[in-house]
Parts: structure tokens; C-alpha cells; sequence
């Protein structure tokens, strides 16, 4: 047992990211000279990717409260989502959106890989209102992730209609109705799950006797901000029945502020931390 311990222990984040590396060097090649054993191989890539970053996340120490983790756990995640997309619409190109966006999150999580938790989640509540917080967050920037994966599909298969480009030109996508579908229940999971994550975070301040402290933090105002392009962008698809571009848009906007709130220093709730 020591011994397959010790050799768990060794898998490196480069081990995972290598291998989707590959994948998406594979997806390339296949776009410019379209093989179906490329797709085979590099899904093979992916599958081998996901089985050694789900055994470097159960064995290392990387507390899904700190950014590298969380960046990790949402890149898990995707790669389970590219290995399932790739199997279910194998011959449209799913792996060029995902990949990429799945090595962005891995680069800066090694990136962040100094970055303690958040004082928040420290001596804050019980750890079940914690871990249920940090859940929900978690879950919301998947459904973030989807979304911006949907709007950058929907995009580049506007300019191909709008382009009037041969239908067997090219990468190959889902339609744009099915493109705006999976956005739009992209964005109905997310904004439940983000408005529960923030009152539990509120809760957790009371809680802890720290509310109306570190209020003007950059994690707490991206977060906010996070919320309020979500309620806009509900407001815009539902309200006003906008569709299409710009929802597109401003859903990769949204991703935009999600980064933005992973990446920034967290604040303190205890006495002698550092805002």
C-alpha cells in the first residue's frame, strides 16, 4: 500500500496537463487534415489527462478553498465534460472550445499555487455551512465555464453562416439554436447556485462576527459584480427577450469577472489578518 501510495504521490500537475496538451495539439492537426484515429488518440490523451489530475487532487494537499485548488477542481470538472462531449458529438471539434479553456484554468492554478485559503473560510461558522459555501460557488462557476464554452461556439458559428462558409468547410459545431440552449441552462444552473453561495458567505461573516468588515475587497466586489452581470444577463434573456450575440457576449463577460474573482487575494475576518 506504501508503495502505490508513493507512486500516487509522484503524479505532477505537468503529468495532466501534458497529456491535454496533446489532445489539443491532436484537435489541431485533425482540423487542418481531419483523421479519425487524431480524435481517437487525443480523446485517449484526455481520458489519461483526467485519470492522473483526479489521483493529483485526492493525494495533494490542495484545499479546494484556495484558488489553485478551486482553479483545479473547475478544470476537473471540464475534463470530464470534454471526454463526454467528444464521445457524445465526435465528429463536431469540442475538444478545440474546452481544451484550451481547461489549460488556461491549470496555468493559473500553478500560478496560485502560493495562495493560502481565504481568512474567510478560516474559524467562520461550522464546516458544514463552509463547505456547502464553497460548494455552491464551485458548482455556479461550472455552470459559468459552460456557458462562456457555449457563447464562444455560438460566436464562431455565427461567422461561419454569416461568412456563408460550404457546411463541410472547417470545424464542424452544434447548430446555433442547440448552442443557445446549452447557454441558457448554463446560465439558469449558475445564477441559483451563486445567489445561495453569497448568502452563505454572508452567513458565514455573521456567523463569525465579522459582518460589514473587508467589504470593499476585490473578491467581494468581483463576486458581487459576478451576480449582478448574471441578474442583467436573466433580466436581458427573459425580460426583454434579447437572444443570440449579445447574450453570447455578455455571458463571456461574465467568465471574465468569474477569473477575476478566483485570482484575487481573498480578505481576513480574524483580528490580524491582512484585507
Amino acid at each position: 500500500m506504501a508503495g502505490v501510495m508513493g507512486f500516487l504521490e509522484k503524479v505532477e500537475i505537468f503529468c495532466f496537463a501534458a497529456s491535454y496538451g496533446v489532445a489539443l495539439a491532436l484537435e489541431l492537426v485533425h482540423l487542418v487534415a481531419p483523421r479519425p484515429i487524431l480524435r481517437y488518440v487525443g480523446l485517449g490523451f484526455g481520458l489519461a489527462g483526467l485519470l492522473a489530475q483526479a489521483i493529483y487532487i485526492s493525494v495533494q494537499p490542495v484545499p479546494l478553498g484556495a484558488p489553485a485548488g478551486s482553479l483545479l477542481f473547475l478544470a476537473l470538472v471540464l475534463a470530464v465534460f470534454y471526454c463526454y462531449g467528444t464521445v457524445h458529438h465526435f465528429r463536431l471539434a469540442w475538444g478545440l472550445f474546452v481544451l484550451p479553456l481547461m489549460l488556461v484554468l491549470i496555468g493559473l492554478a500553478v500560478l496560485l499555487r502560493e495562495v493560502g485559503v481565504s481568512r474567510e473560510y478560516e474559524g467562520a461558522g461550522t464546516w458544514v455551512l463552509v463547505a456547502v459555501h464553497v460548494a455552491t460557488l464551485l458548482l455556479a462557476a461550472v455552470g459559468v465555464c459552460v456557458g462562456f464554452i457555449a457563447s464562444l461556439m455560438y460566436l464562431v458559428q455565427l461567422h461561419r453562416l454569416r461568412a456563408k462558409l460550404p457546411p463541410g468547410q472547417g470545424m464542424k459545431l452544434l447548430s446555433l439554436e442547440r448552442l443557445e440552449a446549452m447557454n441558457r441552462r448554463a446560465i439558469l444552473w449558475a445564477f441559483p447556485l451563486l445567489t445561495a453561495g453569497l448568502l452563505l458567505g454572508v452567513a458565514l461573516q455573521i456567523q463569525g462576527g465579522y459582518f460589514g468588515e473587508g467589504w470593499t475587497s476585490p473578491k467581494i466586489l468581483s463576486g458581487l459584480g459576478l451576480w449582478i452581470v448574471f441578474a442583467i444577463l436573466l433580466y436581458l434573456r427573459y425580460a426583454i427577450h434579447v437572444r443570440g450575440r449579445r447574450v453570447a457576449l455578455l455571458t463571456m463577460v461574465a467568465f471574465v469577472v468569474l477569473l477575476v474573482t478566483f485570482v484575487t487575494p481573498g480578505h481576513s475576518f480574524l483580528p490580524g489578518g491582512t484585507p
